[in-house]
């Protein structure tokens, strides 16, 4: 298949390793990826604090970027993102429509018809669950918000996960509960945000998991944040990243850590110290 990638904002400013293992990945599984390179803003930023004025030019220019996925040119968008996926697919045409453009409406619904958020794509498109990873670690995983409810993925990142190789996954107590970020909301309501976020954080440290994935990199700077304040050693990774890690790609300090933990010796006792010492390249 033909896919493009919608880096989003977040993977392009901030987390910029989601982004390159959603390409490694695909790549990995033999479909030929595309970057747009006039891709900007989806515009959820604008639409969830209430500027639907605004954000009409943002999404007629995504609209316009991402259109050759409505004219056949590409078979699938694809994001590493469950909010900016959600954005693309339920706001998208109401704020064309709001702002009186219903050709760009109609357009916008054509380019969310084939727009997947990436364990969407994996599993209900690609039809595949093992993609061949490898990733020595206990990992637990938070189901973001808007994955979780407005796109519904269900279980397919954790189908994905189970079938990572070397991967013990455990479950994450309250699982659905929100971490408490959901964008400006962290700014405008901080101390309900941070008082969700030490419930989160809570319920991470109980599963005694090395790493904390999940499929928006939003909610992992949130949690991340707060697992480093503490600095608990524990690691906030991608979905992404986990699912494009191979043998191959293992550093030999993430290897030597797992070995440490799968024989059951302390983080603090491998020789590494679990501030510093990232289970990948980029810790976030």
């Amino acid at each position: 298949m033909r896919i493009a990638v919608m880096a989003t904002c977040l993977g392009d400013a901030v987390a910029p390793q989601a982004v390159r293992a959603t390409v490694e990945l695909l790549e990995r599984l033999g479909h030929d990826v595309v970057f747009p390179p006039g891709q900007t803003c989806c515009g959820q930023m604008h639409v969830n604090t209430g500027y639907l004025r605004e954000a009409l030019p943002v999404v007629r220019h995504a609209t316009e970027v991402f259109g050759p996925v409505a004219d056949g040119e590409w078979d699938a968008v694809v994001a590493p993102s469950g909010s900016c996926t959600g954005c693309v697919r339920h706001q998208h045409a109401m704020v064309a429509r709001r702002g009186g453009d219903e050709a760009l409406a109609v357009r916008a619904e054509a380019v969310a018809a084939r727009t997947y958020e990436l364990s969407e794509l994996l599993v209900d498109v690609l039809g595949v669950t093992d993609v061949g990873a490898y990733y020595p670690h206990r990992v637990t995983y938070h189901p973001t918000c808007h994955s979780l409810r407005m796109l519904r993925v269900g279980d397919k990142p954790l189908q994905l996960l189970r079938a990572v190789r070397g991967l013990e996954l455990v479950e994450l107590p309250d699982a659905e509960v929100c971490c408490g970020f959901g964008g400006t909301f962290a700014l405008k309501n901080a101390d309900t945000s941070t008082a969700m976020l030490a419930d989160k954080m809570s319920a991470v440290l109980s599963t005694g998991a090395e790493v904390c994935s999940a499929g928006d990199s939003s909610c992992l700077l949130h949690i991340g944040g707060g697992l480093g304040r503490l600095r608990t050693g524990v690691r906030t990774v991608h979905l992404a990243e986990v699912l494009a890690s191979t043998e191959a790609t293992q550093t030999p300090s993430a290897r030597s850590l797992a070995a440490g933990v799968a024989a059951g010796v302390p983080r603090t006792e491998t020789g590494e110290d679990p501030a510093t010492d990232p289970l990948e390249e980029d810790p976030v």
